[in-house]
């Protein structure tokens, strides 16, 4: 899988760009706010149709237009023309010239994982980055998870509607309550399959990384306990007082442990900064065991903010895109390129909204 071409109308600082890739690593250099991150994030756009600095559409749009445009072409089992156009007005997304009706039937066209300094906010933020991080692996690795996500939310916001209302009919919210428990309980069997699975990954990574004395441990911690159905029928007089819905897989957490510690009151900088990197390299082993071919790989300004080591753990997962000619696209300098790869990288300039290959 790789990106063969990138189009960008009116996206950030980019009034304009058309450009070509090839299977590889990619090395974008240039100075602050000229326009790398930029191109990671319309990259992570086409993968996932979200920004990954979490901000909205109208934030992407370059400085007094309508709307942007991203266009590209995706190198998978064959040529995959994907065009993207958002304005406050109107959005449109197509493939291979066809309307994409439902994101089920896009996501999974190009798969990408991003590294960045957001990456933190997975151990120090909230539990909806986490539950977030593993939706977005489950979406990109079981049919019909997606789905079942938006079935379940639906139901939770009508359900959450109804509680809101001081009339609320008893019939109408036992419907949405039994909706409920039977989405519910599909999307926890499936989160927690997906731990046992992804642990190994991560405690591999992290072991790469950190200290011999240091050992992580991922621990799913669901909000319902044994039965869905009977918890949420225990909450109800609480729902009355806050209504809204108090339990279930919309309140679940990742608990993440370094020697039995959640990491996020008890960690140093450092150890959090090589936990999230850890998630990060797990959640890209994942995606290219399970599909077989390595995601392309994001990676913003990561490595200048690693000592040796840390690079290090890096080393595997890039061999492995190395070997099954895939991508990766990162900005950084050239002294913090990691040569023990042997590889020489593409290198572009980037500057003020503009790409050129540096010979």
């Amino acid at each position: 899988m790789h990106l063969a071409r990138l189009r960008l109308r009116d996206f950030r600082n980019y009034a304009r760009l058309d450009a070509s890739f090839a299977p590889g690593f990619h090395l974008l250099l240039g100075d602050n706010a000229q326009g790398k991150t930029n191109l990671l994030e319309a990259i992570y756009l086409l993968a996932t149709l979200r920004s990954f600095r979490g901000v909205g559409g109208a934030q992407m749009i370059r400085q007094d237009q309508r709307g942007y445009f991203i266009g590209a072409t995706a190198v998978t089992q064959g040529d995959q023309d994907i065009r993207i156009y958002w304005s406050p007005q109107e959005r449109r997304l197509s493939l291979n010239s066809q309307p994409v009706r439902r994101l089920v039937d896009y996501l999974g066209t190009i798969r990408a994982v991003v590294f960045c300094t957001e990456d933190l906010q997975l151990v120090k933020g909230t539990a909806r980055v986490r539950r977030r991080f593993l939706d977005l692996l489950l979406s990109q690795t079981q049919p019909g998870y997606l789905a079942l996500l938006q079935r379940y939310m639906q139901t939770l916001r009508s359900r959450n509607a109804l509680l809101k209302r001081r009339d609320t009919a008893p019939a109408a919210l036992e419907s949405f309550s039994h909706e409920l428990v039977r989405a519910g309980n599909e999307l926890i069997r499936l989160r927690r399959e997906l731990i046992p699975r992804l642990s190994p990954l991560a405690r591999l990574a992290f072991r790469r990384i950190a200290p011999e004395t240091e050992e992580l441990a991922l621990e799913y911690a669901p909000s319902v306990k044994t039965d869905f159905s009977v918890e949420l029928a225990q909450a109800r007089r609480r729902e009355e007082t806050f209504r809204a819905t108090l339990v279930g897989p919309h309140r679940d957490d990742l608990r993440l442990l370094i020697n039995g510690q959640p990491a996020a009151q008890f960690a140093s900088e450092g150890q959090k900064r090589t936990l999230a990197l850890s998630l990060k390299i797990a959640q890209a082993e994942y995606l290219a065991g399970i599909h077989g071919v390595a995601p392309l790989l994001l990676i913003d300004d990561v490595m200048g903010e690693l000592d040796q080591k840390r690079r290090g753990g890096f080393l595997p997962l890039l061999e492995r895109v190395h070997e099954q000619r895939g991508q990766v696209f990162m900005t950084c300098t050239d002294e913090h390129w990691p040569k023990e790869l042997g590889l020489e990288p593409h290198r572009w300039e980037v500057r003020a909204g503009t790409l050129r290959p540096i010979s």
